[in-house]
C-alpha cells in the first residue's frame, strides 16, 4: 500500500489516485441518486428509482495526491435490501440517507445501521447520517426533537 506523509493510501500504487469506496443506503425515494448525481455531475433532475445498484466515480485532484471516489448508489426498495448488503464489501464510508419529510425513512436508517454493524468492526467504516430534502421545510416530519425521540424510544424496546 502506498503512503503519503506516512499515511496509508488505500488501493493506490505510487502516482495513482487513492480509491475510496462509499455506499449510499436508505429507503426508496429519499434522494440517494439525486445526491450522487449532484456531486458527481453537478446535475439535478428527476430520475427513476434505482434497480439494484448504480456506480459513479469522481476524481478529485488535491495537488500532490488525487482521490478517486467510488460511489455505490443502492436501491432503497425493500425487495433489494438483502442484495444491497453485497455492496458493503470494501467500503470506506456509508451515507445513511433519509427524507426529512418522511419519518418512516428516518426509522428505517436504524436497520441499515444494524446491517453495517454486522458487517464491519467499530472504526472500519465511516458512517454519516444525511437528512435530505431540507428544502421542503413545510412538509418536514423529522426535526431534531422527533429524531431524538424516535431513537430513544427504539433503544428502549
Amino acid at each position: 500500500m502506498a503512503q503519503v506523509n506516512g499515511v496509508p493510501r488505500p488501493g493506490a500504487a505510487l502516482g495513482q489516485p487513492c480509491i475510496f469506496k462509499s455506499v449510499l443506503l436508505g429507503s426508496g425515494s429519499v434522494g440517494k441518486s439525486s445526491l450522487a448525481l449532484r456531486y458527481v455531475k453537478n446535475d439535478f433532475k428527476s430520475i427513476l428509482p434505482t434497480v439494484g445498484c448504480v456506480f459513479f466515480t469522481k476524481v478529485v485532484d488535491l495537488g500532490a495526491v488525487s482521490l478517486k471516489f467510488e460511489i455505490w448508489d443502492t436501491a432503497g426498495q425493500e425487495k433489494y435490501h438483502s442484495v444491497c448488503r453485497l455492496y458493503f464489501r470494501g467500503a470506506n464510508a456509508a451515507l445513511l440517507v433519509y427524507d426529512v419529510t418522511r419519518k418512516d425513512s428516518f426509522c428505517k436508517v436504524q436497520q441499515w445501521l444494524k446491517d453495517l454493524e454486522e458487517k464491519f468492526h467499530s472504526g472500519e467504516v465511516v458512517v454519516m447520517l444525511v437528512g435530505n430534502k431540507t428544502d421542503l421545510e413545510e412538509e418536514r416530519e423529522v426535526t431534531l426533537e422527533v429524531g431524538l425521540e424516535t431513537v430513544m424510544s427504539q433503544e428502549g424496546r
